[in-house]
């Protein structure tokens, strides 16, 4: 099925290009991006195509493309910066378009993932559902579990590895579902959104979850991850039913191939999720503390009757890991580490 149009229009050539070149490189957008340099050619296309989505400079901006057939027109302002999307418009001193404060505007001179989020955040308000962007209920996806009854064995670093060597070549997303993932302190900043908005959605049957992921996600490399809940209790307090309802909208409502979750012990019916995955990458030590508690692991999947989650498993063994800088550097040096050394030889033998 056909993608709907995203059209960018700013009356700067580079910027333009540069921005739709953005958006086309990230695979998981739900949008045709066509770019326009100049008003009267985006006018002549909008007469013959219907645009879902416009995002225009507001030196481009005129009074003929408001009453033009589009979908959500959000201003791409060079006013001063502010958090986030400004849902009721342009508000800068000086501003010489009055009558574009009935539009939400989002601040041009920033990173264009963050332009793109603010965008996908404003759009998913709308809350009307969009043909075209659910693909096929048939489509497969790739769940990639990380999970260990034991802790500093490395699990977090491993899916946070694993996520990276795939998006090489596949569009991956990564979930941690850890009641305390520590992701804001690492990376030395602040989320506006995170995974416990979108469960709370999910909650809520909220529609165009698509665009409500794509105004969460955040990217290290080509690997998107979303934000991971801030407190504990969003984790504890969702059900197995509701990580498995997010899992079948993700896999439905986008195009990302694998999914690697990073399950953290306080997931309500662990069983169950790990029965969801595909393959279960399960990191073990050789000590006789950690070799009991595996084996309390596996007689209680036993006793529960979900063998199969066994079958699944894939036990790996990894080697001393120094920390050689922090923050988001630590994360993006994980491929190229001892640690990325041996992930790679993991999955060329899975």
């Amino acid at each position: 099925m056909k993608k709907n149009i995203f059209a960018v229009c700013d009356l700067e050539v580079d910027y333009a290009m540069n921005f739709m070149d953005h958006l086309n490189q990230k695979r998981n957008i739900p949008f045709e991006v066509i770019a326009f340099t100049s008003a009267e050619k985006l006018k002549a296309y909008a007469k013959e195509h219907k645009i879902e989505l416009l995002l225009i400079s507001d030196k481009a901006m005129d009074k003929e493309i408001r009453y033009l057939d589009i979908g959500k027109i959000i201003i791409l302002t060079e006013g001063i910066q502010s958090e986030g999307i400004q849902s009721k418009g342009i508000h800068s001193e000086g501003n010489s378009k009055p009558e574009l404060e009935q539009f939400p505007a989002v601040y041009k001179y920033q990173a264009s993932s963050q332009v793109l989020r603010e965008v996908m955040a404003c759009y998913g308000r709308e809350g009307v559902p969009v043909p075209g962007l659910v693909t096929a209920p048939h489509k497969q996806v790739e769940i990639l579990g990380v999970y260990s009854p034991l802790h500093r064995c490395l699990k977090t670093s491993i899916a946070l590895t694993l996520g990276q060597l795939l998006a090489e070549k596949k569009s991956v997303l990564l979930l941690c579902m850890e009641e305390y993932s520590g992701f804001e302190e690492l990376m030395g900043k602040s989320y506006e959104g995170n995974l416990s908005d979108l469960l709370y959605f999910v909650r809520q049957d909220s529609l165009n979850l698509v665009h409500k992921i794509n105004g969460l996600v955040q990217s290290i490399h080509n690997l998107d991850y979303i934000p991971p809940v801030r407190t504990p209790w969003d984790i504890q307090e969702t059900t197995a039913a509701q990580w498995e309802k997010l899992l079948d909208l993700l896999a439905l409502s986008t195009s990302y191939e694998v999914f690697v979750l990073d399950l953290g012990s306080e997931l309500t019916d662990m069983f169950r999720i790990l029965d969801k995955c595909t393959r279960i990458y399960m990191p073990v030590l050789s000590d006789i503390i950690s070799r009991s508690k595996i084996a309390q692991f596996e007689n209680l999947v036993h006793i529960w009757d979900y063998d199969r989650i066994l079958e699944k498993m894939v036990r790996i063994s990894p080697p001393f890991h120094v920390e050689f800088t922090g923050g988001e550097n630590y994360i993006t040096q994980l491929p190229w580490s001892q640690l990325g050394d041996y992930m790679r030889k993991v999955l060329r033998l899975a």
